[in-house]
């Protein structure tokens, strides 16, 4: 899933040495703390959620964000599995976790009884098949995975996009029924290929698999719009730019659900986003009144570091399940040995600096995070250090025959001190490099601007973040570079650099196709290599956040099940 932006921690040397976490643990591990909350398993109250990012999506179908995922999980969107704490698939919705067969191809999943929607009615399984139809619907349901498209075996089209439209035309509506039956409380998934965690694709990681009830659909309208499922509705609206209130939903019954996951202990969650990070951490640090029950998302901003280290038994520094990269755009730059010059010229030591250094970033070559099975180790591809190669940037722009400086704008999600000084130790080692960089930094949403193809002319390179969606690299892959389920007239997916090639799609669905676990974690490492050598990415860093939570929240945790933010499925308010 996507990164929401949150790289604003910076720790001078002297507050580098008093984190005592675990720099080295893997992507798999758990989040290290330098203190922990009170345990209670006390309900009431009310727990407040500050925040500077906007929320883009709050429809199940069009969320992609880790953090809204993670959060919506926990609250209001249940799932027919979700992932426990070491990352292990659990039953959710479903009395079980998927019923294979057909090597694999074939997946079965039953509901509990008594699973309810906040009107009282019952969750069926045409919910479940009419939530998933909407993915299909990319000019209307966008910014969302497309594992439907990917797995459901339904024909495609010449230009391999999915003959079924969605649920709003109705165009093709057998070949999707085909695809997907209901017999009573009984789903079956009928896939095009083996896909052996697929009951992982189902899970709380996303919510594009999940329920959705065709009479509250009102198709983009619908973004902001929350029919909960889970043990929390939404009181009243929710605005943008400002948040909402979630109560608790009568018509949950806690128990069809895995309470030692969702506790569900407060009462009421107050939401507050567009806040100014600044404004989050005084008011964190303060610690009065409300906000001794508040949590956030966001790392703390370089002159709060200190100050936020010393607290703590309220700090934590997890990692991160990100990896961030750069993407050139190549409807723009079109010729490739532009784009080499662009990865060798990249300089990761002065953006990890720019960052906070090396005790909360490291350098990335690969977009697939250590740890993720299908990870392959290797240095940078064209041979430049990790501090950029300058001179030899400047020889292949000379062999490209292009003018120099060459012109390139870069879009990033900024509004803080830190990316912005990130951005601007891009534009240093690029303007030195035979580049000339124009910067704009986007500061209230940002996604749903870079996958717009009406602003695809606006950009020559881009920042993205990604996390494997399940430990394993047939969720970074695909995802990102499979052309025939991300580009289309209406958004780019999740191809942000509008990458296209036939032969990294054939070799995508020959990793699919591989049985053997071991030579399909192979395949999809030498693609990670591959893609590098294409520049359909450059790899930046794997980072850590850096947290403050209120005295008065209890059982504070960030896990891996909640993408490394804070777990609302667990936290309490004692009063």
């Amino acid at each position: 899933m996507a990164t929401n932006r949150k790289r604003t921690a910076i720790l001078a040397v002297g507050v580098s040495l008093a984190l005592t976490v675990s720099a080295c643990s893997s992507s798999k591990s758990s989040s290290s703390s330098s203190g922990s909350s009170a345990t209670s398993a006390k309900t009431g109250g009310t727990v407040y959620y500050l925040t500077k990012r906007n929320v883009e999506h709050w429809d199940p179908q069009r969320m992609y964000i880790g953090r809204d995922l993670t959060d919506a999980s926990r609250l209001f969107y249940r799932t027919l599995t979700m992932l426990d704490p070491n990352n292990k698939v659990v039953p959710d919705l479903a009395t079980d976790t998927g019923q294979a067969s057909n090597s694999n191809k074939t997946w079965k999943f039953t509901l509990k009884d008594g699973v309810k929607w906040q009107d009282g009615t019952p969750i069926t399984c045409e919910d479940i098949k009419y939530g998933v139809s909407r993915t299909f619907a990319t000019d209307v349901i966008t910014g969302g995975p497309n594992y439907a498209i990917q797995f459901l075996d339904i024909p495609t089209n010449a230009d391999g996009s999915s003959i079924y439209s969605g649920p709003y035309t109705k165009k093709n509506q057998a070949a999707y029924d085909k695809a997907v039956t209901c017999t009573g409380n009984t789903i079956t998934f009928n896939l095009k290929k083996s896909v052996g965690d697929f009951n992982y694709a189902v899970s709380g990681a996303l919510a594009a698999f999940g329920p959705y009830k065709e009479s509250q659909d009102k198709g983009a309208k619908s973004n902001y719009s929350i029919f909960s499922d889970g043990p929390y509705e939404l009181q009243g609206t929710w605005t943008e730019g400002k948040g909402g209130t979630f109560v608790r939903n009568p018509n949950y019954d806690p128990k069809t659900d895995n309470t030692s996951i969702r506790k569900a202990l407060p009462d009421k969650f107050v939401w507050e986003e567009g806040i100014a990070v600044e404004t989050v951490f005084d008011r964190l640090l303060a610690d009065q009144g409300p906000d001794k029950f508040a949590v956030t998302d966001r790392s703390a901003p370089p002159a709060y570091a200190s100050r936020v280290v010393a607290q703590k038994s309220r700090m934590t520094n997890p990692n991160t399940p990100f990896v961030d990269y750069l993407l050139p755009n190549f409807k723009k730059l079109t010729n490739p040995l532009v784009r080499q010059a662009l990865a060798v010229a990249v300089d990761k030591t002065s953006w990890i600096t720019a960052y906070g250094g090396s005790e909360l970033a490291s350098p990335a070559n690969s977009i697939i995070l250590p740890g993720v099975d299908g990870y392959k180790q290797f240095d940078n591809v064209f041979g430049a250090p990790d501090s950029g190669d300058a001179a030899k940037a400047k020889e292949l722009l000379t062999q490209a025959g292009v003018k120099m400086p060459y012109p390139i704008h870069f879009t990033y999600s900024g509004g803080t001190p830190t990316t912005d000084a990130q951005a601007s130790s891009l534009k240093a080692a690029l303007d030195k490099a035979g580049f000339t960089v124009t910067l704009e930094g986007l500061s209230d949403t940002y996604y749903d601007v870079i996958q717009n193809p009406s602003n695809a002319s606006k950009y020559d390179l881009t920042w993205a973040g990604w996390g494997a969606d399940w430990p394993n690299a047939s969720t970074v892959i695909p995802p990102l570079f499979d052309s025939r389920v991300n580009l289309s007239a209406a958004s780019n997916g999740q191809d942000y650099g509008y990458y296209q090639s036939d032969a990294t799609n054939a070799a995508i669905d020959a990793a699919y196709a591989e049985q053997d676990a071991a030579k399909r974690n192979a395949d999809w490492g030498d693609l990670s290599e591959s893609l590098a050598k294409e520049t359909a990415y450059i790899g930046l860093d794997i980072e850590k956040f850096l947290r403050l939570h209120g005295s008065g929240v209890t059982n504070y945790i960030e896990d891996n099940a909640s993408n490394g933010y804070p777990d609302l499925g667990m936290v309490g308010a004692a009063s």
